[in-house]
């Protein structure tokens, strides 16, 4: 699909796209990974930007037991298969709602103060390691807080029509985007874009084919 068919800002260079919801339990097990491959791109000349996809919208309704069931099911097979660590208190502990845009709210408000993977890696550690409810704004003005982000004026940006707005264009523009789920990778170069292999173990596979691409 040609970039100029799609409202993404059109970068000179070629631009890594990580595509996420800070709720995704696959974006946590990725996460050691990412952090390898985005430290071995740094002196390759690829702009990386974040996407938000936007897995579940607001909602004050508790979990149906099937989804929980779901969800914790899948914490074990990432545990299992990539050694990912959780912490499964959760499940008991807290009062789990299916609704991750207000996590996604967050990652844009720190999008815009250049602290967005920070808020990123706030959230999950809240979330599979601490036992605490990423849904809930008090959790999110609270990771907020600690990355040097106002809590006060983080809240009233939380309400804010403009955010929410911002969180609608880039779901919109993840739709257009040539993924089949959260996270993925997408590079966009010389006016196309194109999928990026994810290896969840190795950030070697994705470098190489991305160097590759750029040869």
């Amino acid at each position: 699909m040609a970039v100029d068919n799609m409202q993404i800002i059109n970068n000179r260079k070629p631009t890594l796209y990580y595509v996420y919801d800070p709720m995704c339990s696959w974006c946590w097990g990725y996460a050691p990974t990412w952090k390898k491959l985005r430290a071995a791109l740094k002196e390759s000349g690829i702009t990386i930007e974040y996407r938000l996809g936007g897995l579940a919208p607001d909602s004050d309704l508790p979990m149906a037991d099937e989804m929980q069931a779901f969800l914790e099911q899948t914490w074990h097979k990432i545990a299992v298969e990539l050694g990912t660590e959780f912490n499964f208190d959760f499940w008991r502990q807290c009062q789990p709602r299916r609704s991750t845009y207000p996590a996604c709210r967050a990652a844009l408000i720190a999008r815009e103060q250049g602290l967005e993977q920070a808020m990123l890696d706030g959230i999950q550690q809240a979330y599979y390691l601490k036992a605490i409810n990423p849904s809930d704004l008090t959790t999110l003005i609270s990771i907020a807080a600690s990355i040097n982000l106002d809590p006060k004026e983080f809240a009233l940006q939380m309400s804010s029509e403009a955010i929410n707005n911002h969180l609608m264009t880039d779901i919109h523009q993840v739709q257009a985007l040539p993924i089949q789920g959260f996270p993925s990778l997408v590079l966009e170069h010389n006016g196309s874009l194109s999928p990026i292999p994810l290896d969840y173990l190795d950030h070697q596979t994705s470098y190489q084919y991305l160097i590759n691409r750029l040869n």
